[in-house]
């Protein structure tokens, strides 16, 4: 039918670095751009998913032996989660408002908590996400290898296509 509208979902993982950032950058200047989704006539809603770490286990005494409360451990990581979740977003949003972007886009902030791998998955899977952009730290053959790498687990374990941005420091 003509003057129908799809609807196109994009899932953008961000984090801290530079790389996630440059991701959301290149994703706003070629799959959300104004030519594409108007020439398709398409609405976009852009996703951007943070994955804060799990709390830690740990004991109610420091290194040192001494005993601590454990409850202003909990509230300071809470609080240092919380603060890290607003600055990505922040970041992200004031990318996100660097670009012409029409009125066709809309920004959507979703948090997760775990592994970034399995959120990262579990998210798209939950979302019917059309597409899963991310940012390449750019690590060697043996960082990879020992550290393994998000972006490779998700480009291996998501049914929709997955888009890795490398940062053009990184050659």
């Amino acid at each position: 039918m003509e003057g129908d509208i799809s609807m196109k979902k994009i899932v953008v993982a961000v984090d801290e670095s530079e790389e996630s950032m440059h991701a959301l950058s290149w994703c706003l200047g070629n799959l959300s751009s104004q030519k594409a989704t108007a020439a398709a006539n398409t609405s976009t809603s852009l996703v951007l998913l943070y994955v804060k770490p799990p709390p830690p286990l740990h004991s109610s005494y420091d290194a040192a032996g001494y005993m601590f409360s454990k409850n202003d451990v909990v509230a300071s990581m809470e609080k240092y989660g919380n603060d890290m979740i607003n600055s990505v977003m922040q970041r992200a949003e004031a990318v996100y408002k660097n670009f012409n972007v029409n009125a066709n886009v809309s920004i959507e902030r979703v948090v997760g908590s775990g592994d970034p791998k399995d959120v990262i998955c579990n998210a798209v899977e939950k979302l019917r996400a059309d597409t899963l952009v991310m940012g390449s730290h750019g690590y060697g053959f043996f960082k990879r290898a020992l550290l393994g790498s998000v972006s490779d687990y998700c480009a291996k374990h998501v049914d929709c296509p997955v888009v890795i941005v490398k940062h053009p420091d990184h050659k």
